[in-house]
């Protein structure tokens, strides 16, 4: 009979086997160490990109903000113009508008009556003359009244003056002018 030394082989074994699981252990920690750097290396380029954009929105936004004002340079540009539009269109209009107010005046106007001054304050005209009598200044005022120009015709005052020796009436009209 023929004996074998098992024992041996045991130990051959469990060599073996040490080496099997050092060999498992240290590549595992090197997968481990692989991994780790893989995902430190994918987060480094994460910030890295992320920080790029920052600052790609960052001068984004200062190209904005230049562009920003800008516009709004523009728009106080075209606030100034439209204003000294409205301001030429209105001065204008208000030429028309004396020219009618004159004519108007004039077309309704008693032989009796001298205008002496004439105030404009907005749409409120005073108008300061002498009359003859009391009855030419209220004819000179229903001709205003059926004139489509003016409206709230008001006598302020109106008084008995002297003036070579004729007995004369000053008045003074207020009114307003209607703007159409």
């Amino acid at each position: 009979m023929i004996k074998i030394n098992l024992t041996l082989t045991r130990k051959e074994k469990k060599k073996m086997g040490a080496k099997k699981e050092t060999f498992v252990f240290l590549f595992s920690v090197i997968l481990l160490v692989l991994f780790l750097f893989a995902v430190y290396w994918l987060m480094d380029q994460n910030i890295n990109a992320t920080r790029a954009q920052i600052a790609d929105t960052k001068n984004q936004i200062a190209h904005h903000k230049t562009l920003m004002m800008e516009v709004n340079k523009y728009k106080e540009l075209h606030r100034t113009y439209q204003d000294r539009l409205n301001t030429i269109e209105t001065l204008r209009k208000e030429r028309a508008v004396a020219a009618k107010v004159l004519d108007e005046l004039s077309a309704g106007k008693p032989e009796k009556i001298h205008f002496e001054s004439m105030k404009k304050d907005g749409p409120r005209i005073g108008v300061d003359g002498v009359a003859l009598d009391d009855e030419t200044v209220a004819n000179f005022m229903d001709n205003l009244r059926k004139s489509q120009l003016f409206r709230n015709i008001d006598l302020v005052v109106t008084e008995q003056i002297e003036q070579s020796k004729i007995k004369l009436k000053k008045f003074i009209l207020s009114f307003e002018i209607v703007l159409r």
